[in-house]
């Protein structure tokens, strides 16, 4: 017959395993709930001498893509991700970013006023579209800079970075998938295509091994803008990414490069040859449609591929389309 004291003390000790297990499962969600990523970072304060004259007083990123400001569609994408909480890195001459995610009452009412309420919705979607925030960067110092202004109001959790030349199609979901591999994995997450080896110097080129994940590579270096001689691959940074915190310190440390200015590839770079310092670098490789509004010939493609696809402008617009080039050709 087992001693009456011994199953006492058995039975507290299991109570005892039992809540500790459930404790630390709390912790555990606790944990997760803390580290959730909220927050996108969108730095917009560059001049864009690329489209002068039409860039003297209007900022680049209030550039109509079709009839919507660049701007919105990267915002729209952030909180299609779940980041309810931008902020914008800007400079001088970028009011209007402001007005535009800013209610307008005037206009508001005279479209209320006339009944048209499907325009009111539209000039009411971009204000209701997330918590905006505002920083300016004093000094263009180059996107690593931009990014270290963000860090006061970062703090110490992970966060996106997107920048404004690159157009995601919402039928991709690329930033989703990558917040998703910084979950799993930790550290910091850059977005990668494959281009063309005759146009890697105009990218940041990875260094990378293949994981268990088809489109998910560990980044081993990276290089900013290399020759086609020098490139590890021919996978190229585009603008997208999931940053660990401890990206600041190193920005903090990290000496001017290419063209003068701070660059965040050389940052992530010191992170992907050094662990301790933030963790490990993924890439997701991105295979889908990307549209670039940084050059202006692509930013003209750009137009007319979203104003195909569009559902109140396609039909129309491809048949204008097809007998235009029909004729020119």
């Amino acid at each position: 017959m087992l001693n009456p004291s011994l199953v006492r003390i058995w039975q507290q000790t299991v109570r005892t395993l039992i809540f500790c297990f459930k404790s630390a499962v709390i912790v555990r969600d606790m944990t997760t709930t803390r580290t959730r990523i909220t927050k996108a970072v969108i730095p917009a304060a560059g001049l864009g001498t690329r489209f002068l004259p039409a860039t003297k007083a209007t900022p680049k990123e209030m550039l109509p893509v079709v009839d919507k400001p660049a701007i919105q569609y990267v915002v729209e994408e952030a909180v299609t991700a779940g980041l309810s909480d931008v902020l914008m890195v800007t400079g001088r001459n970028k009011r209007p970013l402001e007005d535009h995610f800013d209610r307008n009452y005037e206009l508001e009412q005279v479209l209320r006023d006339k009944g048209d309420a499907a325009k009111l919705a539209r000039v009411q979607e971009s204000s209701d579209l997330a918590t905006m925030h505002y920083v300016r960067q004093g000094d263009p110092r180059g996107l690593g800079h931009a990014v270290l202004c963000a860090a006061p109001h970062v703090g110490d959790q992970p966060f996106a970075v997107l920048l404004g030349d690159d157009l995601i199609d919402p039928r991709d979901p690329l930033l989703t998938k990558m917040i998703e591999v910084q979950e799993e994995h930790g550290g910091s997450v850059i977005a990668l295509m494959e281009v063309e080896p005759e146009s890697i110097h105009l990218y940041g080129a990875a260094a990378a091994r293949p994981t268990a994940d088809q489109d998910v590579v560990r980044v081993s270096d990276l290089v900013e803008k290399p020759s086609a001689e020098e490139a590890p691959s021919n996978l190229a940074i585009i603008g997208r990414y999931v940053l660990d915190p401890g990206v600041f310190e190193v920005l903090r440390k990290t000496r001017p490069g290419r063209g003068g200015e701070i660059q965040l590839t050389d940052a992530l770079q010191s992170l992907a040859s050094d662990t301790s310092l933030g963790g490990p670098v993924h890439g997701v490789v991105f295979r889908g449609r990307r549209y670039d509004t940084g050059d202006r010939g692509d930013y003209l493609r750009a137009i007319v591929r979203l104003a195909c696809e569009r559902e109140d402008l396609g039909p129309d617009f491809r048949d204008w389309l097809r007998s235009y080039v029909t004729e020119e050709m």
